[in-house]
This record gives C-alpha cells, sequence and structure tokens, in this order.
C-alpha cells in the first residue's frame, strides 16, 4: 500500500502491474535500546512462497500449523544497522471474520488471530519479549486511493484476554463506517456500539486524528511511536465496553499518501532490492 514503486509501475503499465514484485517486511522496534525500521522492499527475484513458507531477501515467514515463525535479517534505514532476530506469534485461535471497510465492498478487514501471543529474540538490538499479540489483513480490489480519504484504527486488549477492534473510516464514497468488534481468544466475534469519538492532538505533521472513548475527556495519547507526514502511530489511554484500556492507534491520511512530495520522500525510508 505505501510503495512509491508500485505506484509508478502502475502508472507506466496503464494500473496493472504485479504485486509480487513489490514486497517488503516491516519491522518496527521501540524501547530502551533506540528506534529500528527496516521496511527494504524486493522484486520477484528476491521472493519466494507457498502455503507454509515466505521467503523475502534474507528474511521469511513459516506457518507449521500452530505458530509463524518470522527470521528478521534487514537493515535499519536511514543510518544503516544490522536488524536480525526472530519473533514467533502463536495464535489462541484463529478468526474467520471479514467485512468491507468502504461502501461498494471493494476493500476488506478482518484480524487473523487478533489474540495471540508472541516470543521476540533480537539478535541486534539485543532483548527478548513475551508479550500479547494480535494479526490481521487488509485486500483490495482497486488501490486504496481509490476507496478511501482517511481513516483511524485502533486495538486494545481487554483484561479477560479478549482483544477490541474499532476501525473508524472515511471512504471517498458514501458515508463513514465504524467496524467496532470484541474478539474472543476462541475465535468468536461480537459486535458493539462505539462510544464517541474523540479528537486527539494532531501529530507533529499535524495529521488529525480521532479515538472513541466512554468518558467525557478525549483519550490520552501516552507516546507517538510513528509520526509521518501521512501516518502516525500512538498509544492511548482511553475507556472501552466499561474498562480503562491501552490501545494501539493509526491514523492515515490517504491524500498525503499519493501527494508527489511524500512519494519522493518514502524511498529514504523504503529503498528497494530490485
Amino acid at each position: 500500500m505505501f510503495s512509491p514503486y508500485y505506484a509508478w509501475a502502475r502508472k507506466r503499465q496503464g494500473g496493472a502491474a504485479d504485486p509480487d514484485n513489490f514486497c517488503a517486511l516491516n519491522v518496527a522496534l521501540y524501547g530502551k535500546g533506540g528506534k529500528r525500521w527496516t521496511m527494504t522492499e524486493r522484486g520477484r527475484s528476491h521472493v519466494s512462497r507457498n502455503a507454509q513458507h515466505y521467503q523475502i531477501g534474507p528474511s521469511s515467514l513459516h506457518w507449521d500449523g500452530q505458530a509463524l515463525t518470522i527470521d528478521i535479517d534487514e537493515i535499519n534505514v536511514p543510518v544503516p544497522m544490522r536488524v536480525r532476530g526472530r519473533v514467533t506469534v502463536r495464535p489462541e485461535g484463529l478468526c474467520h471474520f471479514v467485512t468491507p471497510l468502504d461502501n461498494e465492498g471493494l476493500h476488506r478487514w478482518g484480524p487473523i488471530a487478533p489474540c495471540s501471543r508472541v516470543e521476540v529474540a533480537m539478535d541486534n538490538p539485543k532483548f527478548n519479549w513475551r508479550g500479547h499479540a494480535y494479526m490481521d489483513s487488509n485486500e483490495g480490489d482497486e488501490p486504496v486511493e481509490n476507496g478511501f480519504q482517511d481513516w483511524d484504527w485502533a486495538r486494545a486488549e481487554m483484561a479477560n484476554g479478549d482483544t477490541s477492534v474499532v476501525y473508524d473510516v472515511r471512504p471517498q464514497k458514501g458515508p463513514g463506517r465504524v467496524v467496532a468488534q470484541r474478539f474472543s481468544p476462541d475465535g468468536r466475534y461480537t459486535p458493539f456500539t462505539p462510544p464517541s469519538r474523540h479528537q486527539l492532538p494532531a501529530s507533529g505533521w499535524l495529521l488529525s486524528r480521532g479515538m472513541c472513548s466512554e468518558s467525557r475527556q478525549a483519550p490520552e495519547v501516552i507516546s507517538t511511536l510513528e509520526d509521518t507526514p501521512f501516518y502516525v502511530r500512538s498509544l492511548l489511554r482511553t475507556q472501552l465496553l466499561g474498562e480503562s484500556v491501552t490501545a494501539v492507534h493509526e491514523s492515515l491520511d490517504i491524500p498525503r499518501l499519493v501527494s508527489l512530495p511524500v512519494r519522493f520522500m518514502l524511498p529514504w525510508r523504503m529503498p528497494r532490492r530490485a
């Protein structure tokens, strides 16, 4: 979705381009050891896959029926530093929920394993971590800029181990859509009515962002993890389904994403190996 190379290829080829020629493993690490970011895009000659294995350059993902093992061997950008280690995601249950995000059914979202456990064992930078994890999937039959203006997305782990997700979308056509679902570890899911939306402080790049809360006060921004001209990722504290929760929150401004200045800035954070 973020690839400027894919966008340029579609333009050159009249809207058609091979997505398997534009693949990347995005790794974002935050913590006391410093931030690491990798998103090196690789062409078809560096990519192979089957039902259980997906190879992207020196990194790979492998599913054995019980766990997804992600072996990472990448280079941080823009300052070159090795990022190497293993992430193992163990779903507590698989989920079959899928819903349209737009009003025409051309874009779909669904969590694959919304309640999972993760084991992170990094060699460089050196650290280990275990905790709650989440996996989902987005797909579309057209470029994302054809379907949407912007969206806010958030997920939060509930006290009993469930995961609640709010997807607040402004499509290009028709009214806005809000998807609010609570997912159980066994794969079951239940819709809920999201509380009122609150405006959050604008990001450093003046990106607008919002989040729902049962409190009369706006959710608290604990920290901003990524702050870019078109995308911001944050940790929030909010009230949801009768609980005070910490949520991972993301906002995306799609007209900014597809703007010419951003397209030319992205290769600094997303180099390509053809």
